[in-house]
């Protein structure tokens, strides 16, 4: 059985599978920025009363299920959250103390999806992308070195 949340007058259970991308599809989601990302994104959604319910940071882009209340609109929380995460980037991990103008980190657009029944299906391709990564990133080595 579903574990339903509540609000004052609403019984809910709104998950979204979302993906969104660093600008230009940057390949720089590895190393010191991606330890401290998961904590940056977990922290973000407290503060919309939402909840990172699964999350994968591959090389190029970033895969969560994120778990957030309807009286929230989903583009509300997830501009929060890239808005936010951008910064914390540029503070902690570029060294910039202010004057974040210009700084923009995240790509505009972002992928979402409702998740449904579908919930460990989704869990599942999310915490499967790096090892898909990693098969699709041999395959085009060895069809470089083929050429």
């Amino acid at each position: 059985m579903k574990e339903f949340q509540s609000l004052s007058h609403t019984k809910w259970d709104c998950k979204y599978h979302i993906v969104f991308i660093p600008k230009y599809r940057k390949k720089n989601l590895y190393g010191k920025i991606r330890k401290h990302l998961g904590e940056f994104f977990h922290e973000l959604a407290k503060y919309k009363e939402s909840k990172v319910v699964e999350g994968h940071i591959c090389i190029d882009h970033v895969h969560m299920c994120i778990s957030i209340p309807p009286k929230y609109a989903v583009s509300n929380v997830i501009g929060y959250i890239k808005g936010k995460s951008a910064i914390a980037i540029a503070r902690n991990l570029m060294g910039l103390k202010r004057n974040f103008t210009g700084q923009k980190y995240w790509a505009r657009g972002y992928l979402v999806s409702t998740v449904g029944l579908d919930e460990e299906a989704i869990r599942s391709y999310i915490w499967n992308q790096e090892k898909e990564g990693r098969r699709n990133d041999q395959l085009s080595i060895f069809e470089d070195s083929e050429q």
